[in-house]
């Protein structure tokens, strides 16, 4: 999962290098994480930063990154992403609670210092 997660961040890079320069403007991409509370709607981020905070994550915590990535990249629910990392069901929920407000603070940082 790991290696297909980053060829997909890759290829979405790519994507959407190609389309910014096909279209007039538009070098941010809108990224909203509705249930973290801390996250404000529409809260834009350049997403050739993603894996650059994904991977500030991973050094935080390993298993929270793959906990992020298998939701987000690989649409997994928590009870597949429990089975798949083995551990509890809770535990994958904390972690992603985590995360959610980890990213949404780390996302609103990296675009307040841009």
């Amino acid at each position: 999962f790991a290696y297909a997660t980053r060829i997909m961040v890759r290829e979405l890079l790519n994507h959407q290098r190609l389309r910014r320069a096909r279209k007039r403007g538009g070098d941010w991409v809108r990224v909203t994480l509705t249930s973290a509370k801390e996250a404000e709607p529409g809260l834009a981020v350049d997403i050739e930063r993603m894996p650059e905070i994904l991977e500030e994550l991973r050094q935080l915590d390993a298993r929270k990154a793959d906990v992020v990535q298998l939701k987000v990249f690989w649409g997994m629910t928590v009870p597949e992403i429990a089975e798949t990392l083995e551990v509890s069901a809770s535990t994958v929920d904390r972690e992603w609670r985590f995360a959610q407000r980890w990213l949404a603070r780390e996302l609103r940082h990296k675009v307040d210092t841009v």
